[in-house]
């Protein structure tokens, strides 16, 4: 792993720990309510692996957040203006899917975050994740097939979908991969 997959593996790891401490849940208690191991959480903790997308969306759902602001409160900083180089960028291992939080840190309950996801690659989310926000994808680049419960959306550049109630949902990347952007509000 390099240095940057391992300082962000590191910051995640230590929001983890904090948002489980701020809650007064022992280790176990996070692996009832996520399905995720304790040996797991303890790895993931201490920075010593980078977790999946799949794994991060489980501990953020049993906190009652999305992966986005997880993510964010393991990142940002605060302020008004987030410059590029300083987005957090965080790649799945598993799948090569890349997000880069766009949004600075704020009182606002807008998030930005831009996504790329390799060809042929699929990201799966279930519906727990999408409790606590209202979304959009716009497709940047490339194709994407999108799949919302049991229906299917293929997404052309351009193209902007409004999600429907939470239900379990997951990203394709067709043959060129995709590129795209996600805006979501939180409730």
């Amino acid at each position: 792993m390099d240095d940057i997959a391992n300082d962000i593996s590191s910051t995640i790891g230590r929001r983890i720990h904090a948002e489980r401490v701020m809650r007064d849940w022992s280790l176990a208690e996070l692996a009832e309510r996520s399905g995720v191991s304790k040996a797991m959480l303890s790895t993931i903790e201490r920075g010593k692996t980078s977790p999946t997308a799949a794994l991060l969306v489980r501990i953020a759902a049993a906190f009652g957040l999305t992966l986005s602001t997880l993510i964010a409160r393991a990142e940002l900083q605060g302020g008004g203006l987030l410059r590029e180089a300083d987005q957090p960028v965080w790649r799945d291992p598993d799948t090569g899917y890349v997000r880069r939080h766009l949004s600075p840190a704020g009182d606002i309950p807008l998030e930005l975050i831009r996504v790329q996801l390799p060809a042929g690659a699929k990201v799966s989310f279930p519906a727990a994740s999408y409790a606590f926000i209202k979304q959009q994808i716009w497709l940047i680049s490339g194709r994407l097939e999108f799949v919302e419960g049991e229906t299917v959306h293929r997404l052309e550049p351009g193209d902007c979908l409004a999600l429907g109630p939470p239900s379990d949902c997951t990203f394709h990347a067709l043959e060129r991969g995709a590129d795209y952007l996600v805006a979501l509000v939180r409730a």
